[in-house]
């Protein structure tokens, strides 16, 4: 039994749903390693492509920006002309620009191709998610949610260590090339076992407006956040940055009104209660998993002395636990419900961090594994329940863009909260040292993630809308 990734699910998973569920948790991997694995390839790249470090840095940045510019955008597309398909020509950019990535003779081109991979990324990630809920029964919707955030765990744990390996035996170029064969294993998957019911989709108009200015609002107010460590944020540019964002947002909230169900966000998605309340508390809380990414491995860098592989293998000890708990959470969720699961999660998210707060020149590795294993398990248990909750509030047919819309929350708020944080970070370590800097970013990102177990405990999970089907109904085919 195939499965028909816009419709409702199966009563039982098959041999084709399990073939399926395995090509989706591929792509996860990939994604998640691709924003990970070059990290430590930087240097290499400088002195392979003649690079300095502020143009060497885009290969990073690019990429991560271009992702959350156009994640919506891929969430709306995927449900609206097919998850299949989005999925497809997501995976072809992707696999075709990590081939010219991994070839490029010099930094331009290679900044340009991982940049436009984050379009091929923006299309994969939601069609993936709509796809592997869609190939499980209602039911089972917390195993979906297992699967892919604890394939995001694997593909974010292994990212260092896999790139640091790869640039240290081959080079840097096949952190890019071995997407390729794992690209082709994934489309292949997904071309015999994903099969779309016909004529079950009303084509409508496309909402360019609201694409193009919500795009344009998401890219410039990250673009600024991002250059306000190096200009500044007084720097009449980065101002000027900002000013341009919100303006872009009210416009794009204008423009919305008037395009009924053919808008980019339709009003039942953000009109949703139960959605509402798990975007923001994705916001609130993912500067946590953010201040981690940044500040354990300075400290292991910095104040430990290790390298950048043994940081990578530092940082074990939370990936572990987030992958781990990610997988069973599914059965959790079917038994305890998202309330708890959230509750649990977001829990952790303030304990994690204080535990790290701690932290000074005399702080042994063996005293950091407390606080990164209360955070891995806040990510297992927080954002697969966080996931499954928003994408089972709304209709079957905005699963894509529910998903689109989770992550999106989940940058832009895991982005200005390390924003703030590394502000503080940087003035207390220009008068102290290092690591007590670290420690006081991992106060405050502890006292933002106790605002998010406020919003998390109170409002996600403690009642649902009713999910509404605009438009087109979708069925599934045995």
């Amino acid at each position: 039994m195939a499965t028909h990734p816009n419709g409702a699910a199966p009563a039982n998973a098959s041999k084709g749903s399990a073939l399926t569920l395995v090509a989706m948790g591929i792509s996860v991997l990939i994604l998640a390693n691709d924003f990970s694995a070059l990290n430590v390839a930087i240097p290499e790249i400088e002195a392979d492509l003649g690079a300095s470090l502020d143009t060497t840095q885009w290969v990073i940045n690019g990429y991560a920006l271009v992702f959350a510019m156009a994640i919506v955008t891929g969430g709306r597309l995927a449900d609206m002309f097919g998850r299949k398909r989005i999925y497809l020509v997501g995976a072809v950019l992707f696999g075709v620009l990590s081939l010219l990535g991994g070839l490029a003779p010099n930094i331009g081109l290679l900044i340009a191709a991982r940049s436009a991979m984050g379009i091929g990324g923006a299309l994969l990630w939601p069609a993936t998610l709509g796809i592997t809920y869609a190939a499980l029964p209602k039911a089972k919707a917390g195993l979906a949610g297992a699967l892919i955030i604890g394939a995001a765990g694997i593909g974010q744990g292994l990212g260092p260590i896999l790139g640091g390996v790869l640039t240290e035996l081959a080079s840097w170029r096949w952190t890019l090339l071995i997407n390729v064969p794992i690209v082709l294993v994934a489309i292949g998957a997904t071309l015999a076992t994903v099969h779309e019911p016909p004529g079950d989709r009303q084509r409508r108009h496309l909402d360019v407006r609201g694409i193009v200015t919500l795009s344009l609002a998401l890219f410039t107010f990250l673009f600024s956040l991002d250059q306000s460590g190096d200009w500044g944020l007084t720097d009449p540019r980065i101002v000027g940055g900002f000013v341009l964002s919100v303006v872009l947002l009210v416009a794009f909230v204008r423009i919305e009104r008037h395009q009924g169900d053919d808008a980019l966000v339709p009003s039942d998605v953000m009109g949703n209660r139960s959605f509402r309340s798990a975007c923001i508390a994705v916001a609130l809380l993912a500067p946590v998993f953010f201040a981690s990414l940044l500040y354990l491995p300075q400290f292991l860098q910095k104040v430990l002395d290790r390298s950048p592989i043994g940081a990578g293998v530092g940082m074990l000890p939370m990936m572990i636990v987030f992958a781990g708990v990610s997988f069973a959470s599914g059965k959790l969720y079917d038994r305890f419900g998202a309330r708890v699961m959230v509750t649990a999660g977001s829990a952790c998210f303030v304990l994690g961090p204080l535990l790290l707060s701690f932290v000074d020149e005399t702080t042994t590795y063996a005293q950091l594994v407390p606080g990164m294993v209360v955070i891995g398990l806040g990510l297992g248990l927080f954002f697969s329940a966080v996931t499954t909750s928003a994408v089972t509030s709304v209709g079957d047919d905005r699963a894509s863009l529910a998903g689109g819309l989770v992550y999106m929350f989940q940058i832009a708020g895991g982005a200005i909260g390390l924003g703030l944080t590394t502000a503080l970070v940087l003035e207390v370590a220009s008068s102290t040292n290092l690591a007590e800097a670290i420690g006081r970013g991992f106060l405050l990102v502890a006292g933002i993630g106790l605002i998010g177990f406020v919003v998390a405990s109170t409002r996600v999970g403690a009642g649902r809308d009713r999910p509404r089907h605009h438009g087109w109904h979708l069925r599934h085919h045995a």
